[in-house]
């Protein structure tokens, strides 16, 4: 009963239901009766708010605390005094390991483990970047020596700056050097010999084995706005529904790329794979025009449209290419043209498991044979394709390219011999500095790529370095995998050539 008159309780029947009440007291000639009713009905009144309130408290996040971007006052935008927290604490630390990938970190810090890296290594990379990074309490700082291509710094500074919003207070004061362009520039010839200096330590998109550098995750992880490639997050949501438009046994039987081929003469050779009056190498090749895509909003370049072949075929530009990513992610077999150079993921990548190898002198040859074996072995050919886009699906979550950057951070920063500070011409950075000011799909694409809230739990755990020796098989396996692709490639081109000379064939 007390629940019912609960129920109906509302604005004036509270009055009448007192009255009503009290008539019933007389009835009862109980004020025993009287008391324990009031008491279960305030008891189920109150239970209700108890309920309520503990069910908004589930609902509502762990962490509640927010810091969105505020444009509409100019002076914080322009001066950075944002309220923004420098430390937090993460209520747990993740016990998930990291991607193997991760153990390269150790890799490519390797030159200066044993020197350490001084102030005068830092400066000396002064004429090869384009700006130094301080962070100082949680606080990012730039001094520029150069403008970037396109707006390469503008997003990389913004990712390291989610990272700092991401991590409050957990990545350690340092200062670093980063170069943006497409090829590492600190050659390892440069730093050998009983003279030799240590190499400058410098932060860049991308490795060679004759070159030192220190490979960070690329620009476009936050958005392309060139090209309008859009952060990576929902590019590799738009991928993955790209992705089901078309089964692997649906798409067209060839190998497809499309780009710019003029950058590099790998590139221009490539094209002459494509079919003709005299060849079919089994390649579609597309040339793309950015000039004629910009003017027409870039309706024939949407990456998540370009799942429709069996097989893609990645190819470097000048250095190695953000495309790598991309192409993986289609579900179909990734034919890889020999890279010179890698990125901070595509080291753990192993052929015949994530793709299939390409050299780069037979190319029209290799690709052909490639495409011949895939469709003959589909079952197999699917596999590949599946397990390349599942290992960028799993282990190139945003989450751990902030994982990475951060362990990157944090290891780079044990190695400073020196105390890091903020530099006369230094810059603070903080959102609304760096988006407030922009349009556009520069603006748009700030936005949707922002932290808005610290993580709750810190990142994986870092995996520990290679072993020189285990370092070693794992080269030794990839070779003997290609070596042993090479083999089938030419037995088939004897067989086929055999076939086409003896006196039989018409």
């Amino acid at each position: 009963m007390a629940d019912k008159v609960n129920s109906s309780l509302q604005g004036d029947q509270v009055q009448t239901f007192f009255s009503t009440a009290c008539r019933a007291v007389k009835r009862w000639a109980s004020a025993t009766v009287f008391l324990s009713f009031v008491v279960l009905l305030f008891g189920a009144f109150f239970f209700r708010i108890d309920l309520y309130s503990s069910f908004l408290t589930t609902i509502s996040p762990k962490n509640s605390i927010r810091y969105p971007l505020n444009c509409s006052n100019e002076t914080l935008a322009k001066t950075c005094k944002v309220n923004y927290p420098v430390a937090f604490e993460a209520h747990e630390s993740s016990n998930a390991s990291c991607p193997e990938y991760f153990r390269w970190i150790h890799e490519d810090l390797r030159p200066w483990k044993s020197t350490g890296i001084s102030r005068d290594m830092i400066e000396r990379a002064k004429h090869i970047v384009d700006f130094r990074l301080v962070i100082v309490k949680g606080k990012a700082y730039v001094e520029t020596y150069r403008r970037s291509f396109q707006t390469r710094d503008l997003f990389t500074l913004w990712g390291i700056l989610q990272l700092l919003r991401l991590y409050p207070g957990r990545v350690p004061d340092l200062e670093l050097m980063f170069g943006c362009g497409d090829i590492p520039v600190v050659v390892k010839h440069d730093y050998q010999g009983p003279n030799a200096t240590s190499p400058p330590p410098v932060f860049q998109y991308c490795g060679h084995a004759d070159k030192f550098g220190i490979i960070f995750p690329d620009w476009a992880f936050w958005g392309w706005a060139e090209i309008n490639i859009k952060p990576w997050e929902s590019m590799l949501q738009g991928l993955i529904k790209g992705n089901k438009k078309k089964k692997w046994k649906d798409r067209v039987p060839y190998a497809y790329w499309k780009g710019n081929p003029d950058v590099t003469s790998n590139r221009g050779n490539l094209m002459s794979c494509d079919v003709s009056d005299k060849h079919d190498w089994n390649a579609r090749l597309y040339r793309q025009n950015w000039v004629e895509e910009t003017k027409h909003g870039f309706k024939h370049s949407k990456l998540e449209d370009q799942c429709t072949h069996r097989y893609k075929i990645y190819i470097e530009g000048r250095g190695w290419s953000v495309s790598g990513k991309y192409i993986l992610s289609c579900d179909s077999m990734t034919l890889l043209i020999k890279p010179d150079y890698y990125d901070f993921f595509m080291r753990s990548l192993v052929p015949m498991q994530h793709y299939w190898p390409i050299s780069a002198t037979n190319k029209c040859r290799d690709i052909k044979f490639a495409v011949e074996w895939g469709n003959s072995h589909p079952y197999k050919a699917q596999a590949i394709g599946k397990a390349g886009s599942r290992f960028i699906q799993e282990n190139l979550k945003m989450e751990y390219v902030y994982a990475y950057m951060f362990h990157l951070l944090r290891e780079y920063a044990k190695l400073l011999k020196f105390k890091p500070e903020i530099p006369a011409g230094g810059v603070e950075l903080c959102s609304e500095s760096m988006a407030c000011p922009e349009g556009g799909l520069r603006r748009k694409f700030m936005v949707e790529s922002m932290v808005d809230s610290p993580s709750d739990t810190l990142p994986c755990t870092m995996p520990p370095p290679f072993d020189p020796p285990a370092l070693e098989a794992l080269f030794d396996r990839n070779e003997n995998i290609t070596r042993q692709v090479v083999m089938w490639q030419n037995e088939y081109w004897e067989n086929l050539n055999k076939n086409q000379s003896s006196p039989h064939h018409h």
